[in-house]
């Protein structure tokens, strides 16, 4: 529903602008969370778990149009950091601030609280935030998404947006304390706070992220090599964790909360390919593919896994390393090149993945060193390509 709800929002926001649109798509958030709040059954909590979903949609998308709008192009990026360290406290708040507030109320108290402050907030945003006129620029472009989905430069810089930030937001918001609780073998008070602790790193790396973006556009230099860079230090995350690094595993973890915020690069990127009036529908598009590869990866990971047996109740280092291998390519350093030279889905430049390889698990999985050195050999159709 998030991902699918993007390129409509986006739409919506050029037209009538964030201002009605962000209140009256929080109203519905407000109203699931109030629902969420008193259900009974799992037929009311997933209702009430789509209006939530669907209400927040254009939270992000609201606020860089409205920072599009606003402001100077030349600040938008510094300021793209600034909302996204802000929106990304509400991460925070769910990991170590949430489990002492369950010490004193029931999660249904805490929904409740949710449900009125969501609100209020709507209301806030609709009878004091201003709506600027839109004015179009100097020979821009016609309006429509084929002038964002036909612009080789947003295919520069989408994919490997998309695989990049995807894949952390699935990480960390749905594998990581699987990973924590599996394999480092961590109790829920040492989860929680090596959640607050990530947290707290996508927070700071949102602000990192949109200074170090407006000074290099200060000095006239391109931002889109950043994603390049990210994309090294995402592989070397992944790395870290697989072939179990002698480190901290804060570290590794750190750096992909650190991706996950890497948004702050792409959305201004974006804001100089495209006039303010298609703002909405080109972060849209673009969110559209970092939702989606953050769906895709989350359910492909659970999907894995699921071939492996528990031990105790738990799975396996085995398991969890199985689930990277697929992903690696898509995010190499080569496929970075499509940011200088184009889109080319038969090149080089992006991996050719069949289908049989993605669905073929292996049946048995050959150890070659102890637990905390594992050399894993698994086997694969003789086409597949990794």
């Amino acid at each position: 529903m998030f991902a699918a709800a993007q390129i409509p929002i986006g739409v919506l926001l050029d037209r009538f602008g964030p201002r009605p649109v962000q209140s009256c798509l929080l109203s519905v958030a407000a109203a699931g969370t109030c629902l969420f709040a008193m259900s009974t059954g799992l037929p009311s909590l997933l209702i009430a778990r789509v209006m939530i979903g669907f209400g927040v949609a254009a939270a992000l998308t609201a606020g860089l149009k409205s920072i599009v709008l606003w402001f100077p192009r030349e600040r938008v990026a510094l300021l793209n950091g600034y909302m996204i360290m802000l929106g990304s406290l509400g991460a925070v708040s769910a990991t170590t601030p949430a489990e002492h507030l369950l010490g004193w109320i029931s999660w249904r108290q805490l929904f409740e609280i949710l449900a009125v402050a969501t609100g209020a907030t709507a209301l806030l945003i609709y009878t004091v935030v201003p709506e600027p006129a839109i004015i179009p620029t100097a020979g821009s472009m016609p309006g429509g998404l084929s002038s964002v989905f036909g612009d080789r430069r947003f295919w520069r810089i989408a994919p490997l947006s998309a695989t990049c930030v995807g894949s952390a937001w699935s990480l960390q918001g749905l594998w990581a304390a699987p990973w924590l609780t599996d394999v480092e073998g961590f109790d829920r008070t040492r989860l929680v706070g090596q959640l607050f602790t990530m947290s707290v790193v996508l927070c700071g790396s949102a602000w990192l992220f949109g200074m170090t973006v407006h000074y290099t556009k200060r000095r006239g230099t391109g931002t889109e090599p950043i994603l390049a860079i990210i994309s090294a230090l995402f592989i070397a995350a992944e790395l870290a964790l697989m072939l179990r690094a002698p480190l901290p595993s804060i570290l590794p973890w750190s750096l992909i909360a650190i991706v996950g915020t890497a948004t702050v690069v792409s959305f201004a990127v974006i804001a100089d390919y495209f006039p303010p009036e298609l703002a909405g529908r080109a972060n849209g598009a673009l969110n559209v593919l970092h939702f989606g590869w953050a769906f895709l990866a989350q359910f492909g990971t659970g999907l894995i896994l699921e071939q492996w047996p528990t031990v105790d109740g738990h799975r396996t280092v085995l398991a969890y390393q199985s689930r990277s291998v697929p992903t690696w390519r898509y995010r190499s350093p080569r496929s970075s090149g499509s940011l200088y030279h184009g889109l080319d889905p038969s090149g080089d430049g992006w991996v050719q993945f069949r289908s049989s390889s993605l669905l073929t698990f292996p049946t048995r999985a050959e150890t070659f060193m102890p637990y905390e050195q594992l050399l894993v050999v698994m086997p694969a159709d003789a086409d597949a390509e990794w």
